[in-house]
């Protein structure tokens, strides 16, 4: 896998569409708790979710770190070698390409969609490296995203398929995501109640 292959065309369309008034929950982005009841790929999982438009929606699981580093993934690019964070496991979608993830509020510059107030997905290698070699100690880097067409997190929502809270900037970037998913279904019942 090379810094540098990334789906530009996919990344093209979100910075397009997030200039457009965005249709989605409630205007602004959520945190994704996976029902206890969810089987397969999304069993007990944490995502991050934002409006891009049109109903749509980008986001990427926080609670899946993988075995891989970002040192044994590209073994002769000498900033990725400083990082033993594991590379995170964003998604089922464009699994090939690695995606930062950014604790900022300035824009990183580059393809880069803003998230939150204080939060960057940066989408092409030019910024990833420039964000392993300047930032890497407020970045977490991911190998895949989901997104979901237009009203299909409504949908799901309906179904009963996640509980949604409020976006929270510390569950992305908590060091240790081990028993996340518990604590927040806990507080997600609490809510409920």
């Amino acid at each position: 896998m090379s810094l540098r292959h990334y789906c530009l065309a996919v990344a093209a369309g979100l910075l397009v569409a997030s200039g457009a008034r965005a249709v989605d929950l409630h205007g602004s982005p959520v945190v994704l708790v996976a029902n206890p009841e969810m089987g397969e790929f999304y069993r007990n999982t944490v995502l991050f979710a934002r409006p891009v438009g049109g109903g749509r929606h980008i986001g990427f699981i926080v609670n899946r770190p993988t075995q891989v580093t970002l040192a044994s993934l590209f073994p002769g690019h000498a900033p990725s070698q400083k990082l033993t964070d594991p590379v995170f496991l964003g998604g089922p979608l464009h699994t090939d390409s690695v995606f930062a993830v950014v604790h900022r509020s300035e824009h990183p510059g580059g393809r880069s969609l803003q998230l939150a107030t204080d939060m960057f997905l940066v989408m092409d290698g030019e910024t990833v490296d420039r964000v392993i070699e300047q930032n890497r100690n407020d970045a977490r880097f991911y190998a895949g995203l989901v997104l979901w067409r237009s009203g299909e997190l409504e949908s799901e929502l309906q179904r009963g398929f996640w509980y949604a809270l409020d976006h929270d900037t510390g569950v992305v970037f908590r060091k240790q995501t081990e028993g996340l998913w518990e604590e927040l279904v806990r507080r997600s019942s609490r809510r409920m109640l």
